[in-house]
């Protein structure tokens, strides 16, 4: 029981620090270069994927000591999933509501996080059986 709480705890963590920097550099994107919400999504994105996979490697999942090449190339695949249902419901609410861009996207990165929480225990970051 222990074990399961420090990895929500520091997967919250972690994952708030990803969805930061996510929601940052789109901000950044669309206010300073005027880019389209859903181009800057895609650089928010790919930045924050090293801040999530970096400390999800060494804090959140480090006792399941999953080799880090495999771990990468899992992660990066449920990074990617969660990204197209990500980008793909932004476009949509974007298009079919009048919310803000940034506040429908801190949204949808909350909501993103569980599935990304249980694939990443689960799967990406499993160690050896």
């Amino acid at each position: 029981m222990r074990k399961i709480l420090s990895q929500l705890s520091w997967f919250i963590a972690v994952g708030c620090a990803a969805a930061a920097t996510h929601w940052l550099v789109v901000v950044a994107m669309v206010s300073l270069n005027s880019l389209a919400p859903l181009v800057a999504n895609v650089m928010g994105w790919l930045v924050a994927f090293g801040v999530s996979f970096t400390g999800h490697y060494q804090l959140t999942f480090r006792h399941q000591h999953a080799p880090v090449l495999r771990a990468a190339r899992r992660f990066f695949l449920v990074s990617a999933a969660g990204f197209s249902v990500n980008e793909a419901s932004y476009a949509w609410l974007l298009h079919v509501t009048t919310i803000r861009y940034d506040v429908l996207l801190a949204a949808i990165l909350i909501a993103i996080a569980v599935l990304t929480f249980i694939l990443g225990r689960f799967w990406a970051f499993r160690g050896r059986t």
